[in-house]
């Protein structure tokens, strides 16, 4: 069985209090230490007290520990037995956290690209660029230490906070108990690259000490759903990380059939976990058609154990997958069921059920359903026009748009609570190193500053 210590400022740290993380088979897998708040308060104070590395230092760190994390055993596990490990534990397939295994190193070979991106066009890096003599404005961080509460639905998430150790920032992560494995592995080969025990810790707690983190950094972020965001929306300190309710938009000019296939990449890309995947489709005209024709390829996805090669969909618990479909026959009251309405719980007779996808029809584009995020394929698709406009795509992550009007696209883009805009055959989970996520992280790290030498 696995013990996976608290990575604090002087090492490896193992609590008396530990928390068991067991398989869905009941298996037990590891011990996860849990940091009291002395022991957290001490780390986060230890972290003011180094100075970063220099900026190509980090940089180089950065590129070595990538390339380690996806290659070379960490903490005792090889990348195999990292990625069935988490597979096991959490439900999300195998070739799901494999392909987020190569995605988070390459984010970490490629974070020059991603900062220097970030930065203004007429800013510079340092006082003591020659630009500054007669002038200039300089990026500059609003604070030391940056702590992070991670979620624990995609082993990706992780690149979230990669910005912030980059640009010097000392950080530290708190993990889900539900996924702790890719943040112990990540920071421990951040460390050996050359980040050290007190650029980044790893800091697992109880939700009481949670807080602690929060308290004694500069800046943080938070993930969560909209009680988090809620709870957050008014300090500036922090950065909550909500629900995506990414969407799919279809004007009446465009042929929808030839997209189908992106909706349903949209759907269930990655299981469906993701703050990126499509939960809302919503079509100018009749849904019917497009409704049934999700529905009728979603159907098609096999229903396999997490750890098969061939597991497209997410696995739980079966009593846990048994509230999931109670929950979503509540919500669902009212409308119509293309897929899902008979359960969406396929029993694997171990102890674990496949979540199926679900696709429901709405009568209106202002349903409360457009809202809600389940994590497995769900999608709910309703009616849109043009006297609707932008309130029904409001607060959304990212919006496919599959239109040729450019007026309404000037609309989609100008609206401030839609992060991201793809016109066309693109799928919501397309994203790219170096462009931003939900906004780069470096317009809440940093600021700028008039320097005069």
């Amino acid at each position: 069985m696995l013990s996976l210590d608290a990575l604090g400022p002087g090492g490896p740290y193992r609590s008396r209090r530990q928390e068991t993380i067991g398989d869905f088979a009941g298996n037990r897998v590891a011990t996860l230490s849990l940091a009291p708040s002395l022991y957290v308060t001490r780390a986060m104070k230890a972290l003011r007290r180094v100075p970063a590395p220099p900026f190509d230092a980090r940089i180089e760190a950065f590129a070595r520990a990538g390339r380690a994390f996806a290659t070379e055993t960490i903490a005792g596990l090889t990348p195999r037995e990292y990625q069935h490990t988490v597979s096991t534990v959490t439900g999300i397939p195998i070739t799901v956290v494999r392909k987020s295994t190569d995605e988070i190193a390459q984010a970490a070979e490629r974070i020059h690209h991603s900062v220097e991106n970030a930065r203004p066009a007429g800013a510079v890096d340092s006082w003591r660029d020659p630009r500054a003599r007669d002038g200039a404005a300089v990026w500059t961080r609003r604070g030391e230490v940056f702590a992070v509460h991670a979620a624990g639905n995609h082993p990706s998430v992780h690149q979230g906070w990669f910005d912030a150790l980059a640009l010097g920032y000392r950080v530290a992560v708190r993990p889900s108990r539900r996924e702790p494995f890719t943040p112990h592995r990540l920071i421990t080969a951040l460390r050996e690259a050359g980040f050290g025990d007190e650029g980044v810790v790893l800091l697992p707690t109880d939700h009481e000490v949670a807080g602690d983190l929060l308290r004694h950094a500069d800046l943080g972020m938070v993930y969560g759903g909209a009680d988090v965001v809620g709870k957050y929306a008014g300090d500036r300190r922090v950065l909550p990380q909500g629900p995506g309710r990414s969407k799919v938009l279809i004007t009446a000019e465009t042929d929808w059939e030839p997209v189908v296939d992106t909706i349903v990449e949209s759907i269930s890309s990655g299981g469906g976990v993701g703050c990126v995947n499509a939960t809302g489709v919503l079509v100018e005209g009749d849904p019917s058609p497009v409704a049934a024709a999700i529905a009728e390829r979603l159907a098609e996805l096999p229903s396999l154990p997490a750890t098969d090669e061939r597991a497209v969909l997410p696995v739980q618990p079966t009593g846990l997958a048994r509230r999931w479909d109670g929950y979503l026959r509540q919500r669902a009251a009212g409308s119509k069921a293309w897929l899902g309405g008979d359960g969406i719980v396929d029993d694997l007779g171990d102890g674990s059920a496949v979540l199926r996808p679900a696709v429901h029809q709405l009568d209106s584009p202002f349903a409360e359903q457009l809202g809600m995020e389940l994590g497995f394929p769900c999608a709910w698709v309703a009616p849109w026009d043009r006297e609707a406009g932008v309130r029904p795509l409001r607060d959304t992550l990212v919006l496919t748009a599959v239109t040729t009007d450019g007026n309404l696209v000037d609309e989609l883009v100008a609206e401030p609570t839609i992060a991201n805009v793809y016109i066309g055959d693109h799928p919501t989970p397309w994203m790219a190193h170096g462009l931003p996520h939900d906004g780069y992280l470096a317009e809440f790290l940093m600021r700028t500053k008039t320097i005069r030498r």
